[in-house]
Protein backbone atom coordinates (compact mmCIF):
# COMPACT_ATOMS: atom_id res chain seq x y z
CA UNK A 1 0.00 0.00 0.00
CA UNK A 2 1.75 3.31 -1.01
CA UNK A 3 0.69 6.73 0.69
CA UNK A 4 1.52 9.67 0.67
CA UNK A 5 3.24 9.48 4.33
CA UNK A 6 3.18 6.79 6.38
CA UNK A 7 2.09 7.16 9.73
CA UNK A 8 1.03 4.51 12.38
CA UNK A 9 0.73 4.19 16.33
CA UNK A 10 3.26 2.99 18.27
CA UNK A 11 3.10 0.78 21.77
CA UNK A 12 5.91 0.30 23.31
CA UNK A 13 6.19 -3.08 25.29
CA UNK A 14 8.80 -5.49 27.23
CA UNK A 15 9.71 -8.90 25.45
CA UNK A 16 11.35 -11.58 27.15
CA UNK A 17 13.19 -11.97 24.40
CA UNK A 18 15.36 -8.92 25.31
CA UNK A 19 16.39 -6.71 27.32
CA UNK A 20 15.22 -3.69 25.51
CA UNK A 21 11.85 -1.70 25.25
CA UNK A 22 10.68 -3.14 22.13
CA UNK A 23 8.30 -0.64 20.13
CA UNK A 24 5.53 -2.71 18.24
CA UNK A 25 4.15 -0.67 15.38
CA UNK A 26 0.18 -0.97 14.72
CA UNK A 27 -2.10 0.73 12.32
CA UNK A 28 0.51 1.10 9.64
CA UNK A 29 -1.49 3.44 7.29
CA UNK A 30 1.24 6.49 7.37
CA UNK A 31 3.83 7.95 9.26
CA UNK A 32 5.50 6.09 12.27
CA UNK A 33 6.07 8.24 15.43
CA UNK A 34 9.68 7.15 16.65
CA UNK A 35 10.25 6.99 20.20
CA UNK A 36 14.29 7.03 20.53
CA UNK A 37 16.21 4.38 22.36
CA UNK A 38 19.10 2.38 22.05
CA UNK A 39 21.18 4.84 19.52
CA UNK A 40 23.64 2.43 16.84
CA UNK A 41 26.38 3.75 15.12
CA UNK A 42 25.11 5.90 12.44
CA UNK A 43 27.55 4.00 9.69
CA UNK A 44 27.75 7.15 7.50
CA UNK A 45 29.10 9.86 9.93
CA UNK A 46 32.80 9.83 8.62
CA UNK A 47 32.33 9.65 5.21
CA UNK A 48 29.94 12.91 5.70
CA UNK A 49 33.01 14.19 7.13
CA UNK A 50 34.86 13.56 4.42
CA UNK A 51 31.89 14.87 1.74
CA UNK A 52 31.74 17.99 3.69
CA UNK A 53 34.93 18.84 3.49
CA UNK A 54 35.52 18.44 -0.27
CA UNK A 55 32.43 20.82 -0.59
CA UNK A 56 33.72 23.09 1.72
CA UNK A 57 37.12 23.56 -1.01
CA UNK A 58 34.45 23.81 -4.12
CA UNK A 59 35.12 28.20 -4.56
CA UNK A 60 32.96 30.74 -5.69
CA UNK A 61 33.51 30.30 -9.68
CA UNK A 62 32.75 26.29 -9.42
CA UNK A 63 29.63 27.06 -7.27
CA UNK A 64 28.86 29.35 -10.22
CA UNK A 65 28.57 26.49 -13.09
CA UNK A 66 26.92 24.22 -10.91
CA UNK A 67 23.89 26.75 -10.14
CA UNK A 68 23.96 27.71 -13.53
CA UNK A 69 23.72 23.80 -15.01
CA UNK A 70 20.48 23.30 -12.59
CA UNK A 71 19.18 26.44 -14.35
CA UNK A 72 19.93 24.55 -17.47
CA UNK A 73 19.20 21.36 -17.01
CA UNK A 74 16.31 21.62 -14.69
CA UNK A 75 15.14 24.65 -15.35
CA UNK A 76 15.42 25.60 -11.60
CA UNK A 77 16.52 28.84 -10.75
CA UNK A 78 18.50 28.50 -7.55
CA UNK A 79 17.98 31.45 -4.77
CA UNK A 80 20.41 29.70 -2.27
CA UNK A 81 22.82 26.85 -1.80
CA UNK A 82 23.93 24.96 1.51
CA UNK A 83 26.42 22.17 2.30
CA UNK A 84 24.06 19.21 3.09
CA UNK A 85 26.51 16.63 4.17
CA UNK A 86 24.25 13.54 3.57
CA UNK A 87 26.74 12.35 1.17
CA UNK A 88 28.14 8.34 1.39
CA UNK A 89 30.34 9.09 -1.48
CA UNK A 90 28.66 11.79 -3.51
CA UNK A 91 29.06 16.02 -2.49
CA UNK A 92 25.66 16.79 -1.53
CA UNK A 93 23.82 20.58 -1.11
CA UNK A 94 20.21 22.12 -0.16
CA UNK A 95 19.47 24.57 -2.30
CA UNK A 96 16.40 27.07 -2.76
CA UNK A 97 14.00 27.54 -6.16
CA UNK A 98 10.78 29.28 -5.77
CA UNK A 99 9.14 27.98 -2.59
CA UNK A 100 10.44 24.54 -2.72
CA UNK A 101 13.66 23.11 -1.42
CA UNK A 102 15.51 20.63 -3.23
CA UNK A 103 18.49 17.82 -2.36
CA UNK A 104 21.59 17.44 -4.82
CA UNK A 105 24.12 15.09 -5.21
CA UNK A 106 26.87 15.43 -7.35
CA UNK A 107 28.75 11.50 -7.70
CA UNK A 108 32.29 11.85 -8.88
CA UNK A 109 33.31 8.52 -7.86
CA UNK A 110 33.48 5.24 -9.13
CA UNK A 111 30.02 4.25 -7.24
CA UNK A 112 28.12 7.10 -9.91
CA UNK A 113 27.29 4.36 -11.90
CA UNK A 114 25.42 2.38 -9.51
CA UNK A 115 23.82 6.06 -9.13
CA UNK A 116 22.31 6.22 -12.66
CA UNK A 117 21.38 2.62 -12.56
CA UNK A 118 19.11 3.40 -8.86
CA UNK A 119 17.06 6.28 -10.10
CA UNK A 120 14.90 4.82 -12.80
CA UNK A 121 14.15 2.25 -9.66
CA UNK A 122 13.50 5.08 -7.55
CA UNK A 123 11.21 6.52 -10.13
CA UNK A 124 9.30 2.87 -10.42
CA UNK A 125 9.30 2.95 -6.67
CA UNK A 126 7.50 6.41 -6.62
CA UNK A 127 5.46 6.37 -9.82
CA UNK A 128 3.56 3.10 -7.99
CA UNK A 129 2.61 4.83 -4.73
CA UNK A 130 5.55 4.26 -2.28
CA UNK A 131 6.02 8.13 -0.93
CA UNK A 132 8.61 7.18 1.96
CA UNK A 133 11.18 7.19 -0.42
CA UNK A 134 13.37 10.78 -2.00
CA UNK A 135 11.62 11.54 -5.24
CA UNK A 136 14.05 11.75 -8.23
CA UNK A 137 13.60 15.31 -10.50
CA UNK A 138 13.61 14.67 -14.08
CA UNK A 139 15.70 17.00 -16.31
CA UNK A 140 14.05 19.52 -19.04
CA UNK A 141 14.76 16.63 -21.15
CA UNK A 142 12.75 13.86 -19.03
CA UNK A 143 15.99 12.54 -18.03
CA UNK A 144 16.67 11.73 -14.17
CA UNK A 145 20.37 12.96 -14.23
CA UNK A 146 22.76 15.19 -15.74
CA UNK A 147 26.69 15.49 -15.79
CA UNK A 148 28.42 18.02 -14.21
CA UNK A 149 32.20 18.72 -13.31
CA UNK A 150 33.15 14.77 -14.43
CA UNK A 151 30.14 13.77 -12.40
CA UNK A 152 25.94 12.18 -12.18
CA UNK A 153 24.51 15.08 -11.38
CA UNK A 154 20.88 13.81 -9.49
CA UNK A 155 18.38 16.51 -7.60
CA UNK A 156 15.91 15.21 -5.41
CA UNK A 157 12.41 16.60 -3.58
CA UNK A 158 14.06 17.82 -0.37
CA UNK A 159 13.32 15.44 2.80
CA UNK A 160 13.47 17.11 6.15
CA UNK A 161 14.92 15.28 9.17
CA UNK A 162 17.51 13.63 10.52
CA UNK A 163 18.84 9.37 10.41
CA UNK A 164 18.09 7.62 13.67
CA UNK A 165 19.24 4.38 13.78
CA UNK A 166 17.82 2.56 16.55
CA UNK A 167 15.61 -0.32 18.00
CA UNK A 168 12.72 1.24 18.17
CA UNK A 169 12.60 2.39 14.78
CA UNK A 170 12.94 -1.22 13.52
CA UNK A 171 9.05 -2.22 13.43
CA UNK A 172 8.16 0.67 11.12
CA UNK A 173 11.67 0.93 9.35
CA UNK A 174 10.67 -3.39 8.34
CA UNK A 175 7.42 -2.36 7.59
CA UNK A 176 8.45 0.21 5.12
CA UNK A 177 11.13 -2.11 3.58
CA UNK A 178 8.12 -4.88 3.12
CA UNK A 179 5.64 -2.70 0.74
CA UNK A 180 8.76 -1.94 -1.56
CA UNK A 181 9.34 -5.83 -1.47
CA UNK A 182 5.47 -6.55 -2.00
CA UNK A 183 5.50 -4.28 -5.32
CA UNK A 184 6.28 -5.54 -8.79
CA UNK A 185 9.38 -4.39 -10.26
CA UNK A 186 8.09 -4.78 -13.85
CA UNK A 187 10.35 -4.29 -16.50
CA UNK A 188 13.07 -2.25 -14.56
CA UNK A 189 16.11 -3.32 -14.39
CA UNK A 190 18.09 -4.29 -11.41
CA UNK A 191 21.09 -6.28 -10.27
CA UNK A 192 21.11 -9.39 -8.60
CA UNK A 193 23.26 -10.82 -6.00
CA UNK A 194 25.73 -13.64 -6.20
CA UNK A 195 26.45 -15.60 -2.80
CA UNK A 196 30.39 -15.30 -2.95
CA UNK A 197 33.22 -14.58 -0.72
CA UNK A 198 34.32 -11.90 -3.04
CA UNK A 199 34.62 -9.46 -0.67
CA UNK A 200 36.57 -11.47 1.71
CA UNK A 201 39.08 -11.88 -1.55
CA UNK A 202 39.05 -8.27 -1.92
CA UNK A 203 40.13 -7.07 1.29
CA UNK A 204 43.03 -9.37 1.97
CA UNK A 205 44.69 -7.94 -1.58
CA UNK A 206 44.53 -4.74 -0.19
CA UNK A 207 45.96 -6.44 3.22
CA UNK A 208 48.98 -8.02 1.11
CA UNK A 209 49.17 -4.77 -0.52
CA UNK A 210 50.03 -2.72 2.75
CA UNK A 211 53.34 -1.88 4.52
CA UNK A 212 54.25 -4.81 6.67
CA UNK A 213 54.65 -3.14 10.43
CA UNK A 214 52.27 0.63 9.94
CA UNK A 215 49.63 0.71 12.26
CA UNK A 216 46.75 -0.75 9.99
CA UNK A 217 48.83 -4.02 9.37
CA UNK A 218 49.71 -4.56 12.91
CA UNK A 219 45.88 -3.99 13.90
CA UNK A 220 44.96 -6.67 11.49
CA UNK A 221 47.63 -8.89 12.39
CA UNK A 222 46.32 -9.29 15.96
CA UNK A 223 42.99 -9.83 14.53
CA UNK A 224 44.23 -12.17 11.58
CA UNK A 225 43.16 -15.29 13.27
CA UNK A 226 39.24 -14.00 13.90
CA UNK A 227 39.44 -12.10 10.15
CA UNK A 228 40.27 -15.83 8.61
CA UNK A 229 37.83 -17.53 10.24
CA UNK A 230 34.98 -15.12 9.37
CA UNK A 231 36.38 -15.63 5.67
CA UNK A 232 36.51 -19.32 6.10
CA UNK A 233 32.81 -19.24 7.16
CA UNK A 234 31.57 -16.51 4.48
CA UNK A 235 33.03 -19.35 2.35
CA UNK A 236 30.79 -22.08 3.45
CA UNK A 237 27.81 -19.94 3.95
CA UNK A 238 28.20 -18.23 0.34
CA UNK A 239 28.47 -22.14 -1.12
CA UNK A 240 25.13 -23.48 0.83
CA UNK A 241 23.07 -20.40 0.35
CA UNK A 242 24.26 -20.87 -4.09
CA UNK A 243 21.83 -23.38 -4.00
CA UNK A 244 18.80 -21.27 -2.91
CA UNK A 245 17.63 -18.58 -5.07
CA UNK A 246 14.20 -18.02 -3.51
CA UNK A 247 13.05 -15.32 -1.67
CA UNK A 248 14.53 -12.29 -4.21
CA UNK A 249 13.00 -9.20 -3.33
CA UNK A 250 14.01 -5.34 -3.79
CA UNK A 251 16.53 -4.45 -1.04
CA UNK A 252 17.94 -1.35 -0.17
CA UNK A 253 21.66 -2.23 1.65
CA UNK A 254 21.75 0.04 4.21
CA UNK A 255 17.92 0.92 5.22
CA UNK A 256 18.54 1.51 9.07
CA UNK A 257 21.90 3.69 8.36
CA UNK A 258 19.30 5.98 5.80
CA UNK A 259 16.07 5.84 7.85
CA UNK A 260 15.22 9.38 8.25
CA UNK A 261 12.42 11.07 10.52
CA UNK A 262 11.36 15.06 11.42
CA UNK A 263 9.79 13.57 14.69
CA UNK A 264 6.00 13.01 12.70
CA UNK A 265 7.08 11.20 9.56
CA UNK A 266 9.50 8.61 8.45
CA UNK A 267 11.00 8.18 5.57
CA UNK A 268 14.27 5.79 4.00
CA UNK A 269 16.66 7.77 1.29
CA UNK A 270 19.27 6.80 -0.47
CA UNK A 271 18.63 4.08 -2.74
CA UNK A 272 21.58 3.99 -4.72
CA UNK A 273 22.74 0.28 -3.56
CA UNK A 274 19.09 -1.66 -4.61
CA UNK A 275 20.10 -4.58 -5.84
CA UNK A 276 17.57 -8.00 -6.01
CA UNK A 277 18.85 -10.12 -2.89
CA UNK A 278 16.86 -11.72 0.16
CA UNK A 279 15.39 -9.71 2.43
CA UNK A 280 18.56 -10.85 4.97
CA UNK A 281 20.46 -7.74 2.84
CA UNK A 282 18.41 -5.58 4.97
CA UNK A 283 17.98 -7.48 7.97
CA UNK A 284 21.44 -8.68 9.42
CA UNK A 285 21.88 -5.32 11.27
CA UNK A 286 19.63 -6.34 14.02
CA UNK A 287 18.29 -9.55 13.07
CA UNK A 288 20.98 -11.35 14.67
CA UNK A 289 18.47 -10.33 17.86
CA UNK A 290 15.25 -12.70 17.83
CA UNK A 291 13.02 -10.04 18.75
CA UNK A 292 14.05 -8.39 15.52
CA UNK A 293 13.54 -11.54 12.96
CA UNK A 294 10.07 -11.77 14.80
CA UNK A 295 9.29 -8.19 14.37
CA UNK A 296 10.55 -8.36 10.53
CA UNK A 297 8.98 -11.88 9.69
CA UNK A 298 5.71 -10.15 10.89
CA UNK A 299 6.04 -7.24 8.52
CA UNK A 300 6.43 -9.86 5.46
CA UNK A 301 3.72 -12.03 6.30
CA UNK A 302 1.32 -8.19 6.75
CA UNK A 303 2.37 -7.45 3.27
CA UNK A 304 1.62 -10.81 2.05
CA UNK A 305 5.08 -11.69 1.54
CA UNK A 306 5.62 -15.61 2.44
CA UNK A 307 9.13 -15.97 3.26
CA UNK A 308 10.61 -16.21 6.86
CA UNK A 309 14.41 -15.00 7.65
CA UNK A 310 16.78 -17.69 7.39
CA UNK A 311 19.73 -17.55 10.07
CA UNK A 312 22.83 -18.67 7.63
CA UNK A 313 21.38 -15.77 5.58
CA UNK A 314 21.56 -14.03 7.92
CA UNK A 315 25.07 -15.02 9.01
CA UNK A 316 26.01 -14.57 5.28
CA UNK A 317 25.64 -11.11 5.16
CA UNK A 318 27.19 -10.35 8.67
CA UNK A 319 30.50 -11.57 7.35
CA UNK A 320 29.93 -10.42 3.88
CA UNK A 321 29.51 -6.58 5.20
CA UNK A 322 32.39 -7.13 7.70
CA UNK A 323 34.05 -7.57 4.55
CA UNK A 324 32.90 -5.06 2.64
CA UNK A 325 33.48 -2.18 5.61
CA UNK A 326 36.84 -3.62 5.88
CA UNK A 327 38.29 -3.05 2.58
CA UNK A 328 36.08 0.12 2.16
CA UNK A 329 38.62 1.83 5.29
CA UNK A 330 41.69 0.05 3.86
CA UNK A 331 40.98 1.77 -0.12
CA UNK A 332 40.73 5.30 1.91
CA UNK A 333 37.20 6.17 0.69
CA UNK A 334 36.48 7.08 4.65
CA UNK A 335 39.89 9.76 4.26
CA UNK A 336 39.99 9.23 8.24
CA UNK A 337 42.27 7.05 10.70
CA UNK A 338 41.80 3.67 9.10
CA UNK A 339 43.51 1.86 11.86
CA UNK A 340 40.71 3.47 14.48
CA UNK A 341 38.39 2.60 11.97
CA UNK A 342 39.18 -1.06 12.00
CA UNK A 343 39.54 -1.40 15.54
CA UNK A 344 35.88 0.12 15.54
CA UNK A 345 34.60 -2.47 13.10
CA UNK A 346 36.37 -5.63 14.58
CA UNK A 347 35.86 -4.60 18.32
CA UNK A 348 33.26 -2.25 18.34
CA UNK A 349 29.49 -2.08 16.70
CA UNK A 350 29.95 -5.34 15.12
CA UNK A 351 31.19 -7.43 17.67
CA UNK A 352 27.43 -8.60 18.77
CA UNK A 353 26.65 -9.51 15.74
CA UNK A 354 29.84 -11.16 14.72
CA UNK A 355 29.68 -13.29 17.58
CA UNK A 356 25.93 -14.70 17.04
CA UNK A 357 27.49 -15.74 13.41
CA UNK A 358 30.10 -17.19 14.56
CA UNK A 359 28.55 -19.39 17.21
CA UNK A 360 25.72 -20.07 14.27
CA UNK A 361 25.99 -23.93 13.96
CA UNK A 362 25.77 -24.08 10.46
CA UNK A 363 22.09 -25.91 8.99
CA UNK A 364 20.76 -25.35 12.51
CA UNK A 365 17.44 -22.63 13.32
CA UNK A 366 18.42 -20.47 16.18
CA UNK A 367 16.04 -19.01 18.09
Amino acid sequence: MGLTRERCRINIIHVKTSQLPIVIASGFNGDPRIGFMDAHVELSASRSESSAALIASRDDDWMGRLRDAIQKEYGLTVTTIVVAPRGYYAETWKFTSGARDYFVKLDSTGHQQRLRASLPVIDHLWNHGIRFINHPIHTVNGHLYSEFSGGTLAIFDWITGHNVETDAAKPAEYDMLAQVYALSLGDVTVPQLHFSRDLADRFFAIWNGLERGSDVDNMLEAHRDVIELRASRLSMLAEICQGDQSGFVLTHGDAGGNFMTDGDHCYIVDWDEVQLAPPERDAWVTCTKPWARTIFDDALQRHGINYVLQPERIAYFCYHMLFFYLSEVLSGVNKSDPAVEIRDLLDGWTKGRMKWADALEIGSNPS
